[in-house]
């Protein structure tokens, strides 16, 4: 389906969730995120972009779900690890225009998907960088690094840590709340490290949050 009346709907479930959540963003933001989530549909129907095909179930599952870390991004860029098709990067990006956003990923279809995505919303705080994750060596190191990656945590700290500042926030999402050997197993070892449930607007499921923070 298409057409303004449906993304007039789409608009307005957006809206929704976003008050649900507290976040506030202006119309030319909600107008980008809604294009990225056309463009990601238009893009399924001949690549493996995601498994989730219909945009008004893509507003909960990407869009809201990834905004939902909004509140615990810290400092002035972060580095999106396995981003896939640009998630929690893009949405995030787009929440935060004063903040650099890299978004990292080995998959040459999805890289390709991203630069379409920059150039059609017009994005000029992300940076878009194809290699794996255990072989990157930025110029930078990021005061946050998010992943909504299927890697465990203890995984993604090691892959992360020469990419991490000092300090630093270590974001990594997960489904059901993680176990406690998952997060026994974090090298380098933060000095806090905190669980946080959350709660995603249309969502029904569990979603948290691994907080590591390096200070």
């Amino acid at each position: 389906m298409t057409g303004p009346g449906y993304e007039a709907a789409l608009r307005a479930r957006l809206a929704d969730g976003l008050e649900q959540m507290d976040i506030v963003l202006n119309s030319d933001q909600i107008d980008r995120l809604i294009l990225y989530l056309l463009l990601l549909q238009r893009w399924n129907k001949a690549y493996n972009m995601t498994a989730v095909r219909e945009p008004r179930e893509m507003i909960p599952k990407h869009l809201l779900d990834s905004l939902s870390v909004l509140p615990f991004m810290y400092g002035d860029a972060f580095l999106d690890l396995g981003t896939g098709p640009g998630l929690p990067g893009i949405p995030l990006a787009v929440a935060a225009p004063e903040r650099a956003c890299h978004l990292l990923d080995s998959n040459g279809k999805k890289i390709r998907f991203l630069r379409q995505v920059l150039a059609e919303l017009g994005l000029q705080n992300v940076k878009v960088i194809q290699a794996r994750m255990e072989s990157y060596l930025p110029a930078r190191k990021f005061a946050t690094i998010v992943s909504r990656a299927v890697t465990s945590a203890s995984d993604l700290a090691v892959a992360a840590a020469p990419q991490l500042a000092h300090p630093a926030r270590l974001l990594v999402m997960k489904g059901l709340r993680p176990a406690v050997a998952e997060l026994e197993g974090l090298e380098p070892k933060p000095e806090t490290l905190i669980i946080h449930r959350l709660e995603v607007p249309f969502l029904d499921a569990e979603r948290h949050l691994i907080e590591a923070r390096y200070d």
